[in-house]
């Protein structure tokens, strides 16, 4: 089980083997983050994660501590970009791509 986090959209949830997770980026949003939380506890909307855990949300308001891989994306510049880093670590692995565009 990954627990996924994203900022400024989609929050998080829980995501179990096989599972995948579809985020719906509203227009005008320049740059996000996704990445994936393991060892995670939740009682209802609050409980700790042993990797990127963000201050014990599930739906994460704040960056996820490290050790995390992180999924990347800016618009609206010059260029767009997306990216998978493991600048802050890695705990997981991870493939991201655009569906539209």
């Amino acid at each position: 089980t990954v627990w996924p986090a994203a900022r400024p959209v989609g929050g998080g949830r829980q995501l179990n083997s096989g599972e995948t997770w579809n985020l719906d980026i509203p227009a005008g949003t320049s740059t996000a983050t996704i990445w994936g939380r393991t060892g995670c506890n939740f009682n209802g909307n609050s409980g700790r994660c042993a990797t990127g855990n963000c201050n014990g949300a599930l739906a994460c308001a704040l960056s996820g501590q490290p050790p995390l891989t992180l999924a990347e994306f800016t618009l609206g510049g010059e260029f767009d970009s997306y990216d998978i880093s493991v600048i802050d670590g890695f705990n997981i692995g991870m493939g991201f791509s655009c569906s539209t565009g």
